[in-house]
């Protein structure tokens, strides 16, 4: 039937909204998609994302159809909220940007110079296009002051026999003062609220009973009676009416309740475009101009049609338009709103840039590398969109205590229009009716529906100004709860740039031949360690020497053919299988190195060690602090490395680590997180290699250093944009106050219904003579969605 577009399922079974019963997609790839487990559970589910709206730009910020999208604005159509547009899609340098002159805005082309009017530089235009948000919040802003103008005097109107001074009775009959009431409020029903009622009645037919169901029911009986009340008053029971006759009527109350919404959600929506103000932040780092040298000319060209490779020149306090690496010259970068870190940094030929930096004091000339939506702040801007539409496990408690709720409270309104009929004070019908209306009205369950979405949509925005990049809201859940961290060596703890330190022959070669032959091996591999041998031969100026039939074997080192011989270079590992031994002296240099935390390479040449080869790589000056941060907020760190013994445990020493195992393969490290899992740990995974790759994959949380590879960070469900391990000290904090902040909506919320409904079906009448009316409902339900939105915006100060 199609019934909710393109949505597709993962299990057979029935369509919630018709029933019929679900039918196989042919060809269908849904589960080709990229999943995480979790001791038998998916951690993601991304069933949807691909068979859902195909195109759609829209989703719902509550996420009631999981990753659902739609090719046009508007309404939910399961909880009537607002949908949203993807930001992800603005891909900087990736639209058409439109030039215009200040002075002559009538001048309009696709590309830079000068307006042939009066001379100036053209400069983008701005405001081209109103943000559909934007849109949204100025047609609710315009329903508002029409609602707030028409309930003012309708208002006023049915409080005037409570302000005698008021004299409106003097006026015109009461009569007529009802008709008014009727003309003034019909608008903000029809109107301005009509949506509202769409929402409650589509609720209604799916039965899918939300805060919609419950305003369309009271504010839409409270209407309702007043019109009948108005037209036909002799229907009524005696005890509806005044002295005069006339039945009280209650458009006072539909109105002002409306109004209350509408207020409710212009603030909402207002809030959510603040809750992008990171992302909007992000995408305005970008300049929308480049220069690019082309034929030895400077000419500015849109950033959209800057291509790889294209030499550009950035002049002084001026942002970086793409990603790249220096290619003339030296600077100064700013760059804080990548890291966070407040510090500028040097940077010199061949040292890597990014999109969005500020150049410092000097000019230089840079080549792009990655351009689009390969540059990392494209690559941000995703992640934090995917993070923020993204739904917390937590989610699934308040979407569990919303379902049955609404029916809960439509039934106590109905036992509380029962209670008070046959057991109240007289007029018994209009306490009543007035008790089940504000019952109806004060539990609408909005605040709890935004208690989880708006503190992660702030939260994963906060996160990525602190250089934290989070996928999906399960990671900033998982993340507060990890007691185990396991973290890589290179590139992780140590600053991944190992350097040449010794070497020895071992046989009859000389030393330097040792080096020359094991520079001459790595220099097809890719390895970190490998460029470390290679550049230190280099350094030494030696010449190196070609290798046929050149294999790399994982976790293990490199082989190849010389002269006709096996030539190897590696570890321990390689020298077992070429089993190769070294004598005792020889065994006591190899650990006397390796004690000094140098990471030993054995040559082998057929199946004897000829010589060693140690580099070292410097710890980063952050890992130590950032670990005994971590172990203060009671997470073990452990580290696992493919290094030796000797090394790893030099290393562990020195940062007093809960513990390490040497000489792993990536293997290793995958079962050894399954091993701390099956125990009842939750793990968190740090690397930046292609090996870490499986032990991310299989981790409660993947944390990818942002200076590794594509893989480690596709593989992980948070990168840190500088690399360190202070990144994780930050994401550790920023997750506890994100389920801090959820924890407190979540208490708002279930607090203020669990005090409301009862007070609102007049259970304080008998003992202090209080009741509550349906306004003052409307007020305390708009104030309590108020609060959670309000709570979840200080996040944006963390």
């Amino acid at each position: 039937m199609k019934c909710e577009g393109d949505k597709v399922y993962d299990e057979p079974g029935d369509c919630p909204v018709c029933n019929m019963h679900l039918v196989p997609v042919s060809g269908d790839d849904s589960n080709n998609g990229h999943h995480k487990h979790d001791h038998g559970e998916h951690k993601h589910d991304h069933s949807h994302s691909d068979h859902s709206g195909g195109s759609g730009k829209y989703y719902c910020p509550m996420r009631c159809e999981g990753d659902k999208t739609y090719d046009e604005p508007g309404d939910c159509p399961v909880c009537g909220m607002h949908l949203k547009k993807e930001e992800a899609k603005q891909i900087p340098g990736s639209k058409q940007t439109i030039y215009t002159c200040p002075m002559h805005p009538e001048v309009k082309q696709d590309h830079p110079g000068s307006c042939p009017k009066c001379g100036m530089d053209l400069v983008p235009e701005k405001g081209e296009e109103t943000s559909e948000e934007e849109k949204a919040y100025k047609k609710m802003a315009k329903k508002f002051w029409v609602a707030t103008v028409l309930s003012i005097p309708v208002f006023v109107i049915a409080m005037s026999e409570y302000f005698p001074f008021l004299k409106l009775d003097e006026i015109a009959p009461r009569k007529v003062l009802g008709w008014i009431e009727f003309i003034l409020a019909t608008p903000v029903v029809f109107y301005s609220s009509w949506e509202f009622f769409k929402r409650g009645w589509s609720s209604i037919v799916r039965w899918m009973p939300n805060m919609w169901t419950l305003i369309s029911i009271g504010v839409g009986a409270a209407y309702l009676f007043s019109v009948f009340a108005l037209i036909i008053p002799g229907a009524f029971p005696e005890q509806f009416k005044d002295a005069n006759g006339n039945v009280h009527l209650y458009f006072e109350a539909a109105a002002v309740i409306l109004t209350l919404v509408l207020l409710g959600q212009v603030l909402e929506l207002r809030a959510h475009s603040k809750t992008n103000s990171a992302i909007k932040a992000l995408l305005g780092l970008v300049p929308p101009v480049a220069r690019v040298i082309r034929d030895g000319e400077e000419i500015e060209v849109p950033l959209e049609d800057v291509n790889v490779s294209d030499i550009l020149k950035v002049k002084p306090g001026e942002k970086i338009p793409v990603d790249g690496s220096i290619h003339k010259g030296e600077a100064v970068i700013d760059e804080s709103m990548i890291t966070g870190e407040p510090i500028p940094v040097e940077k010199s030929e061949g040292d890597k840039v990014t999109g969005g930096t500020i150049n410092g004091k000097t000019a230089f000339e840079m080549k792009a590398e990655k351009v689009g939506s390969d540059t990392l702040l494209a690559q941000i801007i995703e992640m934090v969109n995917t993070a923020s539409r993204s739904r917390a496990p937590i989610q699934k408690l308040a979407d569990t205590v919303a379902k049955y709720f609404v029916q809960i409270v439509i039934s106590i309104a109905l036992v509380t229009f029962a209670v008070w009929a046959i057991w109240g004070p007289e007029p018994a019908y209009v306490y009543a009716f007035v008790n089940a209306v504000a019952v109806l009205i004060i539990a609408c369950p909005c605040a709890l529906g935004l208690a989880t979405p708006m503190s992660i949509m702030v939260g994963s925005g906060r996160m990525a100004q602190s250089g934290v990049l989070v996928k999906d809201a399960r990671a900033i859940e998982e993340m507060n709860k990890v007691d185990i961290l396991i973290i890589d060596k290179t590139g992780t703890i140590t600053e991944g740039k190992p350097s040449l330190k010794n070497y020895q022959s071992f046989g009859s070669m000389p030393d330097d031949e040792i080096l020359k032959l094991a520079a001459s091996i790595d220099a097809n591999s890719e390895h970190p360690l490998a460029d470390a041998i290679v550049a230190g031969a280099k350094e030494k100026s030696m010449k190196l020497i070609k290798m046929d039939k050149f294999e790399s074997v994982t976790g293990k080192g490199v082989k190849a053919i010389y002269q006709g011989k096996k030539i190897a270079l590696g570890n321990q590992k390689l020298v077992d299988e070429f089993d190769a031994s070294l004598d005792e002296k020889n065994r006591k240099i190899v650990k006397e190195w390796q004690l000094k935390a140098q990471t030993v390479m054995y040559l082998l040449i057929e199946n004897k060690v000829e010589g060693i080869v140690t580099v070292s790589d410097k710890i980063k000056e952050s890992s130590a602090k950032a670990i005994v941060d971590l172990q203060k907020m009671g997470i073990k760190v452990h580290m696992l490395t493919g290094d030796n013994e000797f090394t790893a445990r030099a290393v562990a020493e020195e940062l007093h680590l809960d513990g390490f195992m040497a000489d792993c393969l990536p293997d290793d490290k995958y079962k050894k997180v399954k091993e701390l899992q099956e125990q009842g740990h939750i793990v968190a995974m740090a690397g930046d290699g292609i090996n870490d790759a499986p032990a991310l994959e299989q981790a409660n949380v993947g944390i990818a250093m942002g200076t590794g590879t594509d893989i480690a960070m596709q593989s992980a469900e948070v990168t840190l944009v500088k690399g360190d391990l202070n990144g994780i000290v930050r994401a550790r904090e920023l997750s506890h106050q994100v389920m801090r902040n959820i924890k407190q909506n979540l208490f708002f919320a279930f607090i203020y219904n669990a005090l409301g409904v009862p007070v609102a079906a007049g259970i304080l009448f008998p003992f202090f003579d209080i009741l509550l009316s349906p306004i003052i409902a409307a007020a305390a339900m708009s104030f309590s969605s108020v609060s959670v939105i309000g709570n979840a915006l200080r996040l944006r100060k963390k």
